[in-house]
């Protein structure tokens, strides 16, 4: 059979642009490549395009199809996932790099095993939890069953996307009974459960050793600082602000506001919290704070207030509950903050809230650890009521080194300034709240201004002037670096936990186990598919599933690959269903083809773009996909009589063009549309990675809503690939144009034509506003000249100029209805969605 001839330049560099890096040519690159009289052009156009930055954007967002990813859990709740992001540049990273394609399985599966220190390694796994997870099902519910059924689903989710989308075998078929069709048990099914059993979605940092590396500087930098801090505030005479301290600083404004100290286990909390269940009254939990020595909730009589062997003696009896944390700032439903005509809670003040009954014990040997030498200093605060009762309910006690130094008995009216020594010597000072022995209901003591500061103020020579002078650029140098200092990233992947003994599920249902099984793999005609026992680590049995997906003598993986590709370039593949290479699935139309590809693929050492090339130059690609109709043939072409013209006999013997004797013509995907509209209109943002842009009002519910938005601002206009995918509530316009559902694996895409696909092309309002931005473009352009305004505008968007009859209709119309209707008409032609 006769191929078709070879299409034009203009046909070619357009449906390249479009093919590898989903963005229509710009005019001037189209002329470029047309009067080129190299007889390479072609050739070096593809690798021009190859290496383009675009390319790894439009070709992460067919894998990301596959595996079905998205920015949201999906099902009944369908939460946010703020780090997921990081997967999709991962894998945007990795096509563009042409990172070789048995390394970007390997890290899929196993990342975070053969590179933990490798962030961009370990973010890979993201792939295994790129899928939608039921949060009601696997954390909500009481229900045992339904949480074993949850994770059953979960764990399916798992199996299916990494044997769907790496060899194209549908082994979720055997859940429930041996598969129908493919030589796959339904043992072997639960292997491959097995393999994933000690695997969970959530968020998580990149690695321990980052983490590590991230808190050692953080913590050296912060003692440094609290040190400068120090040694400045001795030399000003400023005081240190204990509040501060309780908020996670070093005294002089670095801690937060509202965060505190859980008084049963030193924890931080930011939350409000309420009456706290499990107390231990007497029970001293150390902090994390360097400065604090720990925290307890007292009991009657003698309590342990330290590390060490300090003792407060003679505490009254109290009740023994415990209502939120020792708080930089008021505790949860504190009645009133203000004593006097001062509030503590205003700017410029600051205080301690200790709800009774709970205690607080400085460390004040780490507090002095700047400062030159230990001189004398002073605590003053003043002591306060915050609840309702006006009889004095609640007592405070402050003790210094295990001695008494002050204690009352407040009431709503009531207020005490302290004002204690404390010597150069003193090593604790401990503040303790009780309720009285009259319960513990609106008992809130808090300490107002809590300040420690020398005893007297200094008297700077011209020497500790200088020193001064330094130590408050070495602090600004400080801060700036602990301000730029990231922590280490966190992204949306799966954390390891202790896997349970995998059991087969008779007829997949979770309440009937059956035999157990061990991690492993599918037999496939190949040897014992077992990898191990139970104690195998769950790292390494994702490892060996992945070693044997990319082994080279495992050739299911190298042609579903290459036939993906082929798929994406032609619009169906040599095999028609690209995710099913199983009995179920459709036969090759060019089985030798198809084994060279993927044998070509291991010669050039997994390089992906090394198959995209070959594809793009070969003479298929370059076919026309709408040949004229030629001239009669002379000679005999397989038997057809002469004279008989070789189209009409192309047509009546492969109409479906499985022979590809000709170029198959393609709609664009959805994202392709969108990105092309913004193109021509002069408005695509072209910045890359980062959080997905959010074309949508956000509302936080039990089931959040989202509610979408006109995209009409510059961090809207960015390509598709960084939307912001919500699962069950996906965007209109881009779902009526057949864009995936993440909720399933989508290994082809659907095209259908419907009139609503017209009509949101012709009238939503985003197609509206950016018809508009078109016309301005071209007044910009082309200036005020209709006739090149039109040409400009067909030059733009079909990548050619209009012939005599195109020129006069539009010229007709831009004249009768303006500029803005001749541009909402061009960018809804066919041929402006249509590839050829």
């Amino acid at each position: 059979m006769r191929r078709a001839p070879r299409a034009d330049r203009r046909t070619l560099i357009r449906r390249l642009y479009f093919d590898l890096l989903g963005l229509p040519p710009s005019p001037e690159r189209v002329d470029a490549f047309v009067s080129s009289r190299d007889p390479r052009a072609y050739e070096k156009l593809v690798d021009e395009l190859l290496a383009s930055k675009r390319f790894g954007e439009r070709w992460a967002r067919h894998w990301l199809d596959i595996v079905h990813y998205a920015d949201t859990h999906g099902f009944e709740r369908d939460q946010r996932r703020e780090h997921a992001w990081r997967y999709r540049d991962y894998v945007i990273r990795a096509f563009n790099e042409d990172k070789p394609y048995n390394r970007f399985l390997l890290e899929q599966i196993a990342g975070d095993v053969v590179a933990p220190d490798d962030p961009q390694a370990v973010i890979a796994t993201g792939f295994l939890a790129a899928g939608p997870w039921d949060y009601v099902g696997q954390v909500e519910t009481k229900s045992p069953v339904l949480r074993r059924a949850a994770r059953a689903l979960d764990l399916d989710d798992m199996v299916t996307q990494v044997m769907t989308s790496t060899i194209g075998m549908t082994v979720n078929c055997a859940r429930c009974h041996d598969h129908k069709l493919d030589p796959i048990s339904q043992r072997e099914y639960y292997q491959l459960v097995a393999v994933f059993a000690g695997s969970s979605r959530a968020d998580r940092t990149v690695s321990r050793s980052a983490v590590a590396r991230y808190d050692a500087r953080k913590k050296e930098l912060t003692e440094t600082l609290h040190r400068v801090a120090l040694r400045i505030a001795e030399l000003e005479g400023k005081a240190l602000d204990l509040a501060d301290i309780v908020g996670g600083g070093n005294g002089f404004g670095t801690g937060r506001k509202g965060r505190g100290l859980d008084p049963r286990t030193g924890e931080t909390r930011d939350g409000r919290l309420g009456g706290l269940p499990g107390v231990k009254p007497g029970h001293f939990a150390t902090c994390k704070s360097e400065f604090i020595d720990g925290v307890f909730v007292p009991i009657a009589g003698d309590t342990k207030i330290s590390t060490t062997s300090l003792i407060a003696r003679d505490l009254p009896a109290n009740s023994g509950k415990a209502w939120d944390a020792i708080r930089n700032g008021p505790v949860a439903s504190q009645f009133s903050t203000t004593w006097g005509d001062l509030d503590y809670d205003a700017p410029g003040h600051s205080m301690i809230g200790l709800h009774a009954n709970a205690g607080i014990t400085f460390d004040l040997t780490a507090i002095r650890r700047g400062r030159s030498e230990p001189q004398a200093m002073r605590f003053r605060a003043t002591v306060g009521y915050g609840g309702r009762l006006t009889e004095p309910s609640a007592e405070y006690h402050v003790y210094l080194d295990g001695r008494l130094k002050a204690r009352g008995r407040l009431g709503r009216n009531d207020a005490h300034r302290l004002d204690i020594p404390v010597p150069s010597d003193a090593r604790f000072l401990t503040l303790i709240s009780t309720d009285g022995g009259n319960g513990y209901s609106h008992d809130q003591i808090s300490f107002g201004d809590p300040r420690l500061s020398l005893a007297e103020s200094p008297a700077l020579t011209e020497e500790q002037g200088r020193e001064l002078a330094d130590l408050r650029k070495r602090r600004q140098m400080l801060e700036s670096e602990l301000e730029s200092l990231a922590p280490p990233p966190r992204f949306y992947g799966i954390v390891e936990e202790t896997p349970p003994e995998v059991h087969v599920l008779l007829r997949g249902n979770p309440e009937t186990p059956g035999e157990p099984v061990v991690p492993g793999r599918p037999n496939l005609g190949q040897s014992d598919g077992r990898f191990g026992g139970n104690d195998m680590p769950p790292g390494q049995r994702r490892l060996r599933l992945a070693e044997w997906i990319v082994d080279p003598t495992n050739p299911l993986t190298r042609r579903v690959i290459v036939n993906r590709l082929w798929h994406w370039h032609f619009g169906r593949g040599l095999v028609s269903t690209p995710g099913d290479f199983g009995h179920g699935g459709d036969r090759p139309s060019h089985p030798e083809l198809l084994d060279w590809l993927a044998n070509e693929l291991l010669r050039s050492n997994w390089s992906l773009k090394h198959i995209h090339r070959l594809i793009v130059t070969s003479e298929t690609y370059q076919a026309q996909s709408h040949p004229a109709r030629s001239s009669p043939v002379q000679d005999t072409v397989n038997g057809a009589t002469q004279g008989e013209d070789w189209v009409a006999r192309a047509v009546k013997r492969d109409a479906d063009n499985r022979l590809l004797w000709r170029m198959n013509p393609r709609r664009l995907e959805a994202e392709a549309v969108r990105d092309a509209v913004l193109s021509v209109s002069g408005k695509l943002n072209l910045a890359m990675y980062g959080p997905g842009y959010e074309d949508f009002k956000y509302t936080e519910a039990y089931a959040p809503i989202y509610e979408y938005v006109t995209a009409d601002s510059p961090e809207l206009w960015r390509r598709s690939v960084y939307r912001f995918v919500v699962r069950t509530t996906p965007s209109p316009f881009m779902t009526t144009l057949d864009c995936a559902d993440p909720a399933t694996l989508t290994p082809k895409r659907n095209v259908t034509t419907t009139a609503l696909q017209s009509l949101m092309l012709f009238n939503d309002d985003f197609m509206l506003r950016q018809a508009n931005y078109f016309a301005r473009r071209l007044e910009r352009d082309a200036g005020g000249d209709v006739d090149r305004q039109i040409v400009r505008a067909f030059r733009l968007a079909f990548a050619r100029s209009p012939d005599d009859v195109e020129l006069q209709f539009a010229r007709r119309l831009a004249k009768a209805r303006g500029l803005f209707h001749l541009c909402r008409a061009i960018l809804n032609a066919n041929e402006f969605v249509y590839i050829d």
